[in-house]
């Protein structure tokens, strides 16, 4: 019930912003607006002013806008208040409202969050620095040893880490140009980014693919009763120097290692205030994790990784909010491109199921960094996803008016409508489909798979 609600609350703020645009922009054009709703179906209560009914429907699930003359199928009647009665360049500017309000959305959102509380751990935006290759994963069999830096990946010379995640998610499955630096030179040769159970499943570190998050060993900081860890004598603030003589510096790369190992005893070099490096004899034990899978462990929760936490000035606040989202356009962007070239899986995208949960985990995550940011991907999604040039969407309507325009006439009411029921027809099959990949990834039916 509480995802249901935190979805109502964030979709609701979406779709209100976007339905305000148009309804902003039709009054300034002179456009009559009979109605604007927020939520849908059965209207509780409201008020007129003007021409117009402001209500609170029954559904809160955001809004709509409901402008004279603006029926499919329906032949203007000459009143001049009527959305079709206006120039087309007005129209095309309502039609255009909606995700540009979107887009603004997106920008505030995270202009705000840049100025009060910039959080991001620091490894995202370094250069692609291996920690530890797991033995037997795509990525060690390019010959990438730990330590070794990336400076290829894909289409992006000397990536990042957040670059590197993005161009995988965008290249399931595919063979991508990958380059790396091992014992001062330069290493091209190419990477497999395999996916054997589709997006929805993978992570990078399953593709060996595991990031430098810091330049310090990995601290303890809290112990997991009857633990390997506790039971051999670690304490709280103790820090990890060496794994039989390995130097790693993130708990996925300790924990690769360890499955590499199979259970084998490890000899640890610990560090502890005031004294000299401490050996400790450990053997793992097969236990759940946080993604509650069995893994080889030693039982204790590290001090996270460092982040950085800026209060930005306004201007660059404002630069660091249209630098993200232009990276989440930019992705979601290629993502669509991706569809029509078979290069990206439908599986891959998310309906009110999978964007329910996303919601619920931000929302449980600390601070309010995690949510914010989904809500300006969303709003960014729902803006770029009105534009493409699809009757019912506004971007149809922007194609349709284009066309009117170079024609020099109105197309033909008749095919304007058919053209509506179709289009209405391929949004409901492909809503259906969204939804089915939902509930195929729900653990209640994927337990069901062999």
């Amino acid at each position: 019930m509480s995802t249901i609600i935190e979805l109502a609350i964030v979709l609701g703020i979406m779709v209100l912003v976007h339905e305000f645009g148009h309804f902003a922009v039709a009054k300034l054009c002179g456009v009559r607006v009979e109605v604007f709703s927020i939520g849908f179906g059965k209207r509780l209560f409201g008020f007129r002013r003007g021409d117009t009914d402001y209500r609170l429907s029954l559904l809160p699930l955001g809004g709509f806008v409901k402008m004279a003359g603006d029926v499919p199928g329906e032949a203007p009647s000459g009143d001049p208040g009527e959305f079709n009665a206006h120039p087309r360049w007005q129209r095309v500017l309502i039609a255009l409202a909606g995700p540009v309000a979107n887009f603004i959305l997106a920008f505030l959102l995270m202009t705000g969050v840049s100025m009060l509380h910039n959080e991001v751990e620091e490894f995202h935006d370094a250069p692609a620095q291996t920690d530890y290759v797991p033995l037997n994963t795509p990525v060690a069999r390019t010959g990438i040893h730990s330590g070794d830096l990336i400076v290829h990946y894909a289409t992006i010379e000397n990536p990042t880490w957040d670059q590197v995640v993005i161009r995988s998610m965008l290249n399931l499955n595919q063979t991508v140009p990958f380059s790396y630096i091992h014992d001062g030179k330069r290493v091209d040769t190419t990477l497999f980014v395999e996916s054997k159970n589709g997006a929805e499943n993978f992570s990078p570190d399953k593709l060996g693919l595991i990031p430098r998050m810091q330049s310090t060993p990995v601290q303890v900081a809290e112990l997991e009763s009857n633990m390997p860890a506790a039971r051999a004598g670690l304490q709280p603030k103790d820090q990890i120097a060496t794994i039989d003589g390995l130097s790693l510096h993130s708990v996925p790369a300790l924990l690769a290692y360890l499955q590499d190992q199979a259970g084998k005893p490890v000899d640890l070099s610990i560090l502890r205030s005031g004294s000299q490096p401490l050996p400790i004899k450990i053997t793992p034990e097969l236990a759940k994790s946080s993604d509650g899978t069995d893994r080889y462990r030693l039982g204790f929760l590290p001090v996270q990784p460092p982040v950085k936490v800026e209060k930005l000035p306004l201007g660059k606040a404002m630069a660091a909010s249209y630098t993200v989202n232009m990276k989440y356009a930019t992705l979601i962007v290629e993502v669509l491109k991706g569809m029509f070239t078979r290069h990206v899986s439908v599986r891959s995208l998310s309906g009110p199921i999978g964007i329910g949960q996303q919601v619920h985990q931000a929302v449980e995550m600390p601070g309010w960094m995690p949510i914010i940011s989904l809500m300006a991907y969303i709003s960014i999604n729902l803006g770029i996803f009105n534009l493409l040039p699809f009757p019912v969407l506004d971007g149809g309507m922007i194609t349709m008016l284009g066309i009117e325009g170079a024609m020099r006439r109105d197309i033909n009411q008749d095919i304007k409508e058919r053209l509506m029921q179709v289009a209405i027809v391929c949004i409901l099959i492909f809503g259906v489909l969204v939804i089915f990949n939902d509930l195929s990834k729900l653990s209640i039916f994927s337990k069901l798979k062999p």
